[in-house]
């Protein structure tokens, strides 16, 4: 398994269009109320993925830079936001987007400013936006706690998973009030959640970049386990995996 940041996700592809979870409504209230989003703001939304939040902004009647390193997950949005004109896919990272000086109104970065190299990416944000933009961070946090299967799963990642412990999100989220540093942010918090049948859960763990594949050690041992906890605590057929959807806010 690749340790760069920028190729983690290479061969997860499919399973992180199909899987991953979407981000509620309220968040697009909350930039709208709070930060003053239009349809005629310009948005950089750096690492972008397979475009999960992207299409959220097109859908608002944004223009977009949608910047993505990876190839494959670009090439991938590409193909599921091909029906949008005011898209504009970018190779760049979100410590050298290649955008012009004072370019657009807001940044936006969804579940990946913990690849980040956070000094250059807020010098970088600072550099793109114009005077009085916003920067938005954004998480899908997943729920640790509050139901034996969360906790079981839970565990599952820490038994099996490559190096859970080291990427996981939390270890930014934490420092937040560094990046936005010396200018004040706000957060708040929504709650969400996924209901899975087993083959749903299952591309739910293979999303993730700590989760081995197929042909790597502990990846069967993984999914037999998996498989006894889905039995154990399924209810109608499906389990939920429930999260904390995180937004931070403010101006750099």
């Amino acid at each position: 398994m690749t340790q760069s940041p920028t190729a983690r996700f290479s061969d997860r592809v499919e399973n992180y269009v199909r899987y991953r979870p979407g981000y509620p409504p309220e968040v697009l209230q909350l930039l709208r109320a709070k930060c003053g989003l239009r349809p005629e703001h310009i948005v950089a939304d750096v690492a972008s993925g397979t475009g999960i939040f992207t299409r959220l902004l097109l859908e608002n009647g944004n223009s977009v830079f949608a910047v993505e390193p990876n190839a494959e997950m670009r090439e991938r949005s590409l193909h599921e936001l091909e029906s949008y004109s005011r898209l504009v896919s970018i190779a760049g990272t979100a410590e050298d987007t290649t955008l012009r000086n004072e370019s657009v109104d807001f940044v936006t970065a969804a579940q990946a400013a913990h690849w980040f190299d956070l000094t250059r990416a807020r010098a970088e944000f600072e550099r793109i936006l114009k005077p009085h933009g916003w920067c938005v961070l954004i998480w899908n946090e997943r729920l640790t706690s509050g139901s034996d299967f969360l906790q079981d799963y839970e565990k599952l990642l820490l038994t099996y998973s490559t190096d859970y412990k080291e990427v996981r999100h939390e270890r930014t989220t934490a420092i937040i009030d560094e990046f936005f540093k010396p200018s004040p942010h706000v957060e708040r918090d929504f709650p969400m959640s996924q209901r899975f049948d087993y083959e749903g859960l299952s591309g739910r763990l293979l999303s993730s970049s700590y989760a081995p594949l197929q042909g790597h050690p502990g990846h069967d041992e993984m999914m037999r386990e998996l498989q006894r906890i889905f039995v154990a605590h399924a209810q109608k057929g499906t389990v939920a995996i429930d999260y904390k959807t995180r937004v931070f806010y403010g101006h750099l």
